[in-house]
């Protein structure tokens, strides 16, 4: 694979995790009854940036390694996975 291919494949499963890791550990500003006036109540108390990065940096880091082991190694790609829509062959 190309070394820009798999930067673009890195790209989007680090955006996916981005998505599952933010409510990891979220305190909201109603649970910690300390609502700052003009935010919502849902708003989080401290946004730890920094945190969250690097564990969406490391969650995806090892999901990439597993697919580019399953396609190198195992020859596993997206070929192998079950067709699911009706009427098509493979």
């Amino acid at each position: 694979m190309a070394i820009l291919s798999g930067l673009a494949v890195y790209f989007v499963i680090w955006w996916l995790t981005l998505f599952a890791v933010l409510p990891i550990g979220l305190r909201t500003q109603d649970e910690d009854e300390n609502v700052v006036p003009g935010t919502v109540a849902s708003a989080p108390t401290r946004f730890r940036a920094a945190r969250i990065f690097l564990t969406t940096t490391v969650v995806s880091g090892l999901i990439y390694g597993a697919w580019y082991v399953a396609g190198t190694y195992f020859g596993i790609g997206f070929k192998d996975l079950p067709i699911i829509m009706p009427g098509v062959e493979p």
